[in-house]
């Protein structure tokens, strides 16, 4: 019976480095014998396996280094290049231009695991490897069987990216310490995951500084539409006072040229007939009493309509807060019979702009209502800062009741837009368009008082 013949052991193809990987395997692992000298070779095989493993466990500790930067990765990579070899000396080194994020360039290890900077202090022989790995020169990469003892001891191990050399490994171990496939191939594997964990290193710092150059970009692009916003404010609240001013201008204009004209005439018509009836031939007292009457009410028409084209042409409640607006209605522009009393409480904030005209029309309307129907001498007007709103109240001493103007305010709704009672309509609506609220109540001073709250803006908002 003829055995089978043994199959022919292939050559495994070399890969993208040029590098048999299973030499590599057969080189760490393989025991292949079964001579009698298997015993020896057991021993030499459970050698190299330690020394695979504490390799491996050396490389794993230095690749997780990534994280920190290629400043540790370098030294922690080549720190176990020269603990596995135990190494005299040990050459880590990058070829100018190539991973240029990477940092430091080179190192050399002295004995002891001591670090050389400075080149010039170095063996020649070192600092010749360095340059040339630098230079990107021709690498060659040393076998263990060699007859030079010199070969034996000494070891460069190329470090290739994506198929072009970008560094290199190279070392010098003690006489008592030669070099073998095991370490070739130990060196090997720290070299190519070396590459790869340099060119990780450096697209992290990439994302990191782009991570950080973004959120740069962000908080600008933030401030800036935070300016923009608050500019667009001021432009947009000085379009509405400019209106607001052409407006204003506009009525006092028509209120000059056409109703105080009016107003005036009808007082000269009034005094007119008073002299003919009081120079005539029947001398009707009762009829020169409400002549009388007519002719006061038309002086009091004349004075109201010339403070209002005063307020309205006063160009000056823009620049103002609104205490000074209130104390400055109080004192100009109401008739001498009736005294203003203004009172601030609590500690002023800043309201939006439209919010302090609207509080200042409101008290406006209502000390012209005060002093054109409710007959009183004595008004107070009220403006308490609290920590959730600002109440504005304006208190009198007349006869005006709270039930009839409620009232005449809800009728005054119900008919829609008239010429009727529009003074009330329109403080109402002032009031709902900044969030608050009108109540009518009597006063603690005998009349009327008109109550307006509005609501502050929640801490961390900003009024629109």
């Amino acid at each position: 019976m003829t055995a089978a013949p043994f199959p022919r052991r292939r050559t495994p193809a070399p890969n993208a480095n040029g590098v048999r990987q299973r030499a590599d395997l057969d080189a760490l692992t393989g025991l292949r014998s079964g001579k009698p000298s298997f015993y020896p070779e057991y021993r030499v095989s459970a050698e190299r396996l330690r020394r695979v493993i504490l390799a491996l466990d050396r490389i794993s500790a230095a690749l997780v280094r990534t994280m920190e930067g290629s400043e540790a990765l370098v030294r922690a990579v080549a720190d176990a290049a020269a603990d596995h070899l135990s190494a005299d000396w040990v050459v880590f080194a990058l070829v100018a231009g190539e991973l240029p994020d990477a940092l430091p360039r080179h190192v050399v290890l002295g004995p002891d695991g001591v670090e050389w900077s400075n080149l010039t202090l170095v063996p020649d022989k070192v600092r010749r490897h360095v340059e040339a790995v630098q230079d990107g020169g021709p690498v060659v990469d040393e076998h263990a069987h060699h007859d030079d003892v010199e070969a034996r001891r000494h070891l460069h191990v190329p470090i290739r990216l994506n198929g072009r050399t970008v560094g290199g490994f190279v070392a010098w171990t003690p006489p008592e310490r030669e070099i073998d496939d095991t370490d070739h191939s130990v060196l090997r594997i720290l070299a190519g995951q070396t590459a790869s964990a340099l060119q990780n290193c450096s697209l992290l710092d990439r994302s990191e500084r782009l991570h950080v150059r973004t959120a740069r970009q962000a908080e600008d692009l933030r401030t800036r539409n935070e300016e923009l916003m608050r500019t667009q404010q001021a432009l947009g609240a000085a379009r509405q006072r400019e209106v607001l001013d052409n407006e204003r201008h506009r009525i006092a204009r028509e209120l000059h040229d056409s109703v105080t004209q009016y107003a005036l005439s009808a007082g000269m018509h009034i005094e007119l007939c008073r002299s003919e009836v009081q120079g005539g031939d029947f001398d009707d007292v009762k009829l020169v009493g409400h002549l009388d009457t007519a002719k006061d009410l038309t002086r009091r028409a004349v004075e109201q309509l010339r403070s209002a084209i005063y307020a309205l042409n006063d160009d000056d409640h823009g620049d103002k807060d609104l205490p000074s607006m209130l104390r400055q209605l109080s004192t100009v522009h109401m008739p001498d019979e009736l005294r203003v009393e203004v009172k601030i409480g609590g500690t002023p904030v800043p309201l939006p702009p439209e919010h302090e005209q609207s509080l200042f029309r409101i008290a406006g309307e209502a000390l012209f209502n005060t002093a054109m129907h409710a007959a009183a001498s004595r008004a107070v007007v009220r403006l308490a800062y609290q920590p959730d709103r600002v109440r504005l109240t304006i208190s009198d001493d007349g006869g005006a009741s709270p039930e009839e103007i409620r009232r005449t305010l809800r009728a005054a709704d119900l008919r829609g837009p008239s010429g009727e009672h529009r003074g009330l309509v329109n403080m109402n609506t002032r009031a709902q368009e900044m969030g608050g609220a009108l109540r009518f109540r009597r006063s603690r001073i005998g009349g009327l008082q008109v109550q307006v709250d509005v609501p502050l803006a929640t801490r961390g908002s900003e009024p629109q």
